[in-house]
């Protein structure tokens, strides 16, 4: 046996620290500019509608599902420091064409709709990071460092925003440097500075970060990323992957990452339409609720790490699916009362509603949207045009509030554990391929989420909408079951180490 000594142990974490950094830096870049695409797109190119800054926002995922697998396969074989510093530097370049979009002529949005692809395109080595963390630690230290690089991620999404708010200080004129044609405004401030952290991270790679790899027992392994070399580690590397498991957890993490690109994109407006909130009120209320259950997510990782010690990952995952699904199983409508309506006739039927494309958008992205300043009267209530709001009882407000905080509980654990499971099951053969497909099962369902709720709800209504999230979480509750023997660790499925 090769034993781990303490530099050793100490480099090593080190570099998980890195990766845990990389992983809130990945985070940070989608949601530090999610607020200001709306007014900014608009500013740059006026032919953009509601429709298209829906494929802006989904450019983001579609980029990261594409290069997932890619990076994946590019860590199997080659030191990872080389995909994370070229995916590093892909998202720098990103951000920077990102605040350039307003100097060509025509077929702005486009340009947009490029950088935010292409930054996504960067985000797939979170991948890499995955695989990395799940070959640096031991069965012992996994649950918890998965933990942490969740909680990272979590705390991303959280700052993105409140760095975003900070930089509208500037202003929207801002400050023009002519030179370089460089405008310095609330709209490319973000962008900069998340390319100046990504600049931090690359050198960050060059000067602390270090290849290491231990076996599940934590023992000091030579090979870092191939099957060749001289340590005990290539014994335990003996046995195949159960494929069945490998498939079961990707099912099951696409459904975790569905539900809830349901729950934040039906947020505004379902609140609109069932308490009568104006697009502002929905924007601030639904933000209050989305940061408290950030904070929620961030304080659930914590406390997974210790209880996952003793009840086992696979029951913690099956306690998360159960509180989802009660959670989408309060919000379906039960009482008599009906929501108020929105009669078209009232004041001006010219005043524009929500439309299905705005209902693809995640709400936060809605804040800048505001009113065309003819239109003093802003339409509340339930859409008419929504053939189900005459029928449908409302959602209570103590309904959605519970379901809230119900979803914030579950959806951090299930995260938490399909990532932890899934790495002990590969074992210790290179992970890379394989977590870049759960990271692009993960975008997939950030993308066709969205996508159903705003087609299922504004046609059928959230009865319905909620009535078959609810059946796709039962469905994945039963295949949990199926599987269930099976979410094992490679070296325990081989009698190497006892569960």
């Amino acid at each position: 046996d090769v034993v781990e000594t303490q530099e050793h142990y100490k480099s090593r974490w080190r570099s998980i620290w890195i990766m845990y950094l990389t992983m809130f830096l990945s985070s940070v870049g989608f949601s530090i500019v999610i607020m200001s695409v709306w007014p900014y797109l608009q500013k740059i190119d006026p032919t953009a509608d509601a429709s298209f800054l829906g494929w802006i926002i989904a450019s983001y995922s579609i980029g990261q599902m594409v290069a997932s697998p890619l990076f994946g396969l590019w860590s199997n074989y080659r030191p990872r420091r080389e995909p994370l510093v070229v995916s590093t530097a892909i998202s720098v370049a990103a951000n920077c064409l990102y605040a350039y979009v307003h100097v060509p002529h025509s077929h702005n949005k486009y340009y947009m709709l490029t950088a935010r692809a292409l930054v996504g395109f960067g985000a797939g080595n979170v991948a890499v990071v995955r695989s990395y963390i799940a070959g640096a630690t031991s069965l012992t230290e996994r649950t918890s460092a998965m933990a942490n690089t969740s909680a990272c991620q979590a705390v991303g999404f959280i700052l993105g925003p409140v760095f975003q708010t900070c930089f509208t200080l500037i202003g929207e004129e801002g400050i023009t440097w002519k030179l370089v044609h460089l405008q310095l405004n609330m709209y490319t401030a973000p962008v900069l500075f998340g390319a100046l952290l990504g600049v931090i991270n690359v050198i960050l790679f060059f000067a602390i970060f270090r290849e290491h790899r231990v076996d599940d027992l934590g023992r000091q392994c030579k090979s870092i990323n191939c099957e060749e070399g001289e340590s005990v580690q290539d014994q335990d590397a003996e046995g195949n992957i159960d494929h069945v498991a490998v498939v079961a957890i990707n099912v099951l993490f696409f459904v975790i990452l569905f539900v809830f690109a349901v729950f934040e994109t039906i947020a505004t407006p379902l609140t609109m339409d069932m308490y009568s909130w104006t697009r502002k009120e929905a924007v601030f209320y639904n933000g209050i609720i989305l940061s408290v259950v950030g904070v929620e997510s961030v304080v659930v990782f914590m406390v997974v790490k210790a209880l996952s010690k003793r009840t086992g990952e696979r029951a913690i995952l099956h306690g998360g699916l159960l509180i989802v699904l009660i959670g989408f199983f309060i919000l379906l409508p039960w009482g008599k009362r009906l929501p108020n309506i929105q009669w078209q006739e009232i004041k001006n039927n010219s005043i524009p509603r929500t439309t299905s494309a705005e209902m693809l958008m995640p709400f936060w992205s809605l804040q800048a949207m505001q009113l065309p300043s003819n239109h003093t009267v802003e339409p509340t209530g339930c859409p008419v045009t929504q053939s189900w709001c005459l029928n449908t009882p409302m959602i209570y407000l103590a309904q959605y509030i519970s379901s809230d905080i119900l979803i914030g509980l579950g959806y951090p654990v299930c995260n938490v554990m399909s990532y932890t499971l899934y790495s002990k099951i590969l074992g210790p053969k290179p992970q890379g391929v394989y977590m870049g497909w759960l990271t692009a099962s993960g975008s997939g369902a950030r993308i066709l989420g969205p996508v159903f709720v705003s087609q299922i709800y504004t046609h059928l209504g959230p009865r319905w909408a909620f009535s078959l999230i609810c059946g796709i979480v039962v469905v994945s509750l039963l295949l949990l079951e199926i599987v269930y023997k099976r979410l094992i660790a490679f070296s325990v499925r081989y009698g190497r180490m006892q569960e």
